[in-house]
């Protein structure tokens, strides 16, 4: 069944694909000493930083554990928007593992800005209050909009003038990178992002992510958070080798450029319904609008896809590095008909 509901829906790339089947030959070394992940290793360091520190994990939830653990300590705060995926999806994991305390804070947009952190920048050294330690940004945020270079630098400069961190979770941050037409290394290390939970399985990838530290002072203790979080894999050939085809000739790019493209196909031809609402600019791969339920109820027969805010008939659609323009047409054509 072809949906809109999510990216995290797609299948694997073929090439992916192939990169997993070649990895699985003969026996390898485990928890990392193999080829495949010294090649992965290699090419992440290519194509962000040479001094940074890649650590693969099995998904998105582990990878922001496994970050902000490194980021905090337990008499920390946590600061992100309240629409935050740490803070909304996340069934408190990362509170129980950090024993941080999470402070969401309301946007228009999903986006902080150093306006909106500000206000929660006090108490330091008082003993009585948690003390900021960390800042959670998502790019893409999850109301599929993007911090341009700009904003983030914005971001991390406040936080390392208080002492704090920075961490990006960047399960869409190739559909950011695309948006703005900058590279990977552009939208993370160039901005100061302290560490980088680096995403490709909503833009082809089987499984897994990548923590990337940034910051040099946090590399010494990284691989211990990770193996306490059980997110260290004993065979992580099949992790790493995915990250190496995903980041050849530019895969990863082509991937989120076509879902992009995509979801702005979807747009135009949605934006020509005066019944039809849109809640936020459609920067990335997902949209969100509001639309008559009845017309809502009568699509679900068809097409899957999830409400955002249910009470005032909001609904998300997510184009995919597999969505074809007769997709597209397809639900058009099904919205046409109601």
């Amino acid at each position: 069944m072809r949906s809109f509901a999510s990216d995290n829906n797609s299948g694997v790339h073929p090439l992916v694909m192939e990169a997993l089947i070649k990895a699985n030959t003969d026996h390898a070394f485990g928890y990392g000493d193999d080829q495949w992940t010294e090649e992965a290793i290699e090419k992440i360091r290519e194509t962000f930083t040479p001094n940074c520190e890649p650590l693969f994990v099995f998904n998105g939830t582990g990878s922001n554990i496994v970050a902000l653990q490194l980021l905090t300590r337990p008499f920390h705060s946590i600061l992100c928007a309240e629409t935050a995926h740490i803070y909304v999806d996340e069934c408190g994991s990362p509170v129980k593992n950090t024993g941080c305390q999470i402070r969401p804070i309301d946007t228009p947009d999903g986006k902080l800005t150093p306006e909106l952190i500000l206000p929660h920048l006090h108490g330091f050294n008082d003993q009585q209050h948690s003390q900021p330690g960390a800042i959670y940004l998502s790019q893409c945020t999850e109301l599929g909009t993007v911090y341009t270079v700009e904003e983030l630098k914005a971001i991390t400069a406040l936080a390392h003038q208080y002492g704090m961190y920075v961490h990006m979770d960047g399960a869409r941050i190739a559909n950011a990178a695309v948006t703005l037409n900058v590279s990977l290394k552009e939208l993370t290390a160039d901005c100061g992002i302290d560490v980088l939970s680096f995403g490709g399985t909503k833009n082809g990838l089987m499984m897994g992510e990548c923590v990337i530290v940034f910051n040099p002072s946090l590399v010494k203790e990284a691989k211990f958070y990770r193996k306490q979080s059980a997110q260290l894999a004993s065979k992580m050939r099949y992790l790493s080798c995915q990250f190496t085809a995903y980041l050849t000739d530019n895969l990863w790019l082509k991937n989120a450029t076509h879902a992009n493209n995509m979801a702005q196909l979807l747009y135009k031809e949605l934006n020509k319904y005066p019944d039809i609402h849109f809640t936020q600019k459609p920067e990335t791969n997902a949209l969100f609008f509001t639309m008559p339920r009845p017309v809502i109820d009568k699509l679900l027969e068809s097409y899957f896809f999830y409400f955002w805010k249910e009470e005032n008939n909001e609904i998300r659609l997510v184009t995919s590095f597999d969505t074809t323009e007769d997709d597209v047409k397809g639900f058009i054509n099904a919205l046409k008909k109601i």
